[in-house]
């Protein structure tokens, strides 16, 4: 998989995919140009009005969701994106519900490098050296650290014996409706 090679690309150009509050990409911005120099365009996937602060009209492309909603729409933003050949997409994983199926869809659909930013700017590259920060992000994330990790195994493990319980009771009343009748 490419996410994994520890080979860097040569930055040409990034895509942003502002899935996240507008201060987070406000605040991200500076930071990605003073990692990967002033003159690398930076393109913006979003679904918000506007620029955010520290992007440049003159070198900056937008691609607001709202013109892309249908499949036919999705695939021309594939297009568009693969066209203008970025090397590297930055997707905002702030534990927001913002344009989470946009930022893995593009995640997986561009031949990029991957850059993950956390809610308080903290970055990582998606590849094979931080694996260790991968699944401690997945587990954060996914609520099975610290003090709810029981509680959510525990959540994991209840669910199917809760919904067969329901099923069969359900059965069982539906089956003595029809045989009293």
């Amino acid at each position: 998989m490419r996410f994994f090679r520890l080979r860097f690309p040569d930055v040409s150009r990034v895509v942003l995919v502002e899935s996240g509050s507008r201060h987070l990409s406000e605040s991200v911005i500076p930071r990605l140009r003073d990692y990967f120099g002033s003159e690398v365009p930076i393109d913006l996937v979003t679904c918000y009005a506007g620029l955010p602060t520290g992007l440049r009209e003159d070198s900056s492309t937008v691609f607001h969701i709202h013109n892309y909603r249908d499949r036919e729409g999705r695939r021309r933003l594939y297009r568009e994106l693969l066209d203008s050949q970025p090397s590297v997409l930055v997707i905002i994983c702030s534990g927001e519900p913002i344009m989470t199926k946009w930022k893995w869809a593009l995640a997986f659909r561009l031949p990029v490098k991957l850059l993950i930013v956390n809610e308080n700017g903290d970055f990582f590259w998606c590849d094979r050296s931080n694996w260790r920060v991968i699944r401690r992000f997945i587990l954060v994330r996914a609520g099975l650290s610290g003090g709810d990790a029981v509680r959510t195994i525990g959540q994991i493990l209840i669910f199917p014996l809760t919904l067969s319980y329901l099923l069969l009771y359900a059965t069982g009343i539906h089956l003595r409706r029809k045989l009293s009748r």
